[in-house]
């Protein structure tokens, strides 16, 4: 019977040219205590971890290894369970790498009756599928292995009884589940820290690589394979954030906020020459809103496209501070300055939280704004901030000195989760809105200006 190592390099073939995989050291050195068998033969190590840096090659090796069991481990309608996680949907990259290594290598191709998106069948009867993040679809299964891709992404409710439900079964000498990750956000990733926390106690039989009873952890912080260059983590290193790069790059477990931007960058950007422009009738601008009736402030933004420069410019911005004695009265304030803005610039945009705004927003409309609902979700939040990240970092964004400002962007988080990461505050009594503000005014300015200038013809 063939080993996986041997396996590997005599029946896999890449696809990117058809020829055999070179698997690195710490893949091998995985591989050959992956398999033991106990003194009945069954798998020593049902449950495998493989936890590396981004760009490991982790998927693929997840492929090969999902391929090994299915092919040689697993006899007669063996069968593999790849698992798209809460990011992925109904998809697995895990599955995807499979289908691609079995059309690219002429054995494995032979064997296989049908090949599609949802299944791989071989003549054996042995099958290989993907399932969606959903416990009740995966209810009874008796899989020889089920692969987790980036178990840090599984953090639902729903992923955890998934996780629960597939279980290697006792049904089969040999079952597997294998987990192929880097590291999570410290809090969230509760599943992957339950894991890793397990391996962390094995006894260590290799670099990186511990076993105990019934489980193979491999957690390695080194960069193993020979693409990841120094140039390449430098690369990284320029363009992540501090805690992104901690955790993809080094695979290190970080928290979920982390300092939006540094003040020397804030500093970069202001131009001591500029002031507020007072009025600009042809000037077009883009407006962000974070508005609140109470207690937190609400803030207005205005940002210019400047088109020869290639920069964004802070215009001209307010903060409204209300109390629970005196509440923000929005037609009083808000409304009108909104109001003042269209008779001193050209507007282009009105991006608001419908969540307080609906009535103006709607008044406002209907006398010709351009009012555009930008409902604070992760999706929005996450855009909205890394852009203005983005601003920041490559200086393409030019403020006027303003202490409040100043002390607003200071006192911003970014708070990085599995789906993205927004704006926050560093402490519930700061005030930050102007921040969040002037994020989705840039957001509308960059867009803008991303746009095709349609010409005027007379």
């Amino acid at each position: 019977m063939l080993g996986p190592v041997e396996f590997i390099e005599r029946v896999v073939a890449n696809p990117e040219d058809g020829q055999a995989f070179t698997l690195t050291e710490a893949e091998r050195v995985f591989l050959e205590h992956a398999f033991l068998e106990d003194e009945d033969g069954r798998l020593a190590y049902p449950e495998l971890l493989y936890s590396a840096p981004k760009k490991s090659g982790k998927t693929t090796f997840a492929a090969m290894v999902t391929l090994y069991v299915v092919m040689v481990l697993g006899g007669r309608f063996a069968e593999a369970l790849c698992i798209a996680n809460d990011l992925e949907q109904a998809s697995s990259r895990v599955f995807q790498a499979i289908r691609r290594i079995v059309e690219a290598s002429p054995l494995l191709k032979h064997e296989a009756v049908a090949i599609n998106g949802g299944r791989i069948e071989f003549a054996d009867g042995a099958t290989i599928q993907p399932i969606a993040s959903d416990a009740a679809s995966a209810a009874g299964p008796n899989p020889s292995i089920v692969t987790f891709d980036e178990l840090w992404g599984y953090t639902s409710e729903r992923s955890r009884r998934l996780w629960d439900e597939l279980t290697p079964p006792p049904t089969r000498r040999h079952a597997c589940r294998l987990v192929v990750t880097y590291a999570g956000f410290e809090g969230e990733s509760e599943l992957l820290a339950d894991l890793y926390r397990r391996g962390m106690r094995g006894a260590e039989v290799a670099p990186a690589l511990r076993a105990q009873p019934g489980m193979l952890s491999f957690w390695t912080h080194d960069f193993t394979a020979p693409w990841q260059t120094a140039a390449w983590r430098e690369q990284m290193r320029s363009t992540m954030r501090a805690n992104a790069y901690l955790r993809l790059i080094e695979n290190r477990w970080v928290t979920t906020e982390s300092e939006f931007v540094p003040t020397e960058w804030f500093d970069a950007c202001v131009d001591p020459t500029l002031r507020p422009e007072v009025v600009e009738p042809s000037l077009p601008v883009w407006l962000g809103v974070d508005a609140s009736v109470r207690r937190d402030s609400t803030a207005i933004a205005a940002v210019a496209w400047d088109r020869q420069d290639k920069r964004a410019r802070l215009v001209w911005h307010k903060v409204f501070q209300p109390s629970a004695a005196d509440p923000l009265d929005f037609e009083a304030a808000v409304e009108d300055t909104l109001l003042q803005l269209r008779r001193r610039f050209l507007l282009r945009e009105v991006r608001y939280d419908p969540f307080q705004m609906v009535a103006v927003a709607q008044r406002l409309a209907r006398s010709g704004f351009p009012m555009l609902e930008f409902p604070q979700t992760s999706a929005n939040l996450t855009e909205a901030s890394s852009n203005l990240y983005e601003l920041f970092k490559g200086r393409n964004l030019r403020l006027y000195p303003d202490a409040g400002l100043r002390q607003a962007v200071q006192r911003s988080v970014a708070i990085e989760t599995a789906r993205g990461w927004r704006i926050a505050k560093e402490k519930a009594a700061h005030k930050i809105d102007v921040v969040v503000a002037l994020a989705q005014a840039c957001l509308g300015a960059v867009r803008g200006a991303q746009r095709p200038k349609i010409p005027i013809v007379w």
